[in-house]
């Protein structure tokens, strides 16, 4: 299992900008969770997706976030620059 999880949806543009802004911060691998497939899922994340969930801890980062947003919450002090 991934560290991290990033709970989404289907035909979701904040979720496909989320996935972008995970790219540029070179997130670690992390698991995606769709909440359209899951009852209880919907109804924790349904009006909050995307968000991303340490496994570990259990602290999330709401949407929206950015590169450096995502660095800080996977403990980065640096992100790369390509």
């Amino acid at each position: 299992m991934a560290d991290l999880t990033l709970y989404q949806r289907d035909y979701c543009h904040l979720c496909d900008q989320a996935l972008a802004v995970m790219a540029q911060a070179h997130a670690p691998d992390f698991t995606s969770a769709w909440v359209d497939d899951d009852a209880e899922l919907e109804r924790r994340y349904g009006t909050r997706v995307p968000v991303l969930r340490d496994n570990h801890s259990g602290r999330e980062l709401d949407w929206p976030f950015d590169a450096a947003g995502v660095a800080a919450f996977v403990g980065r002090l640096e992100i790369g620059d390509g």
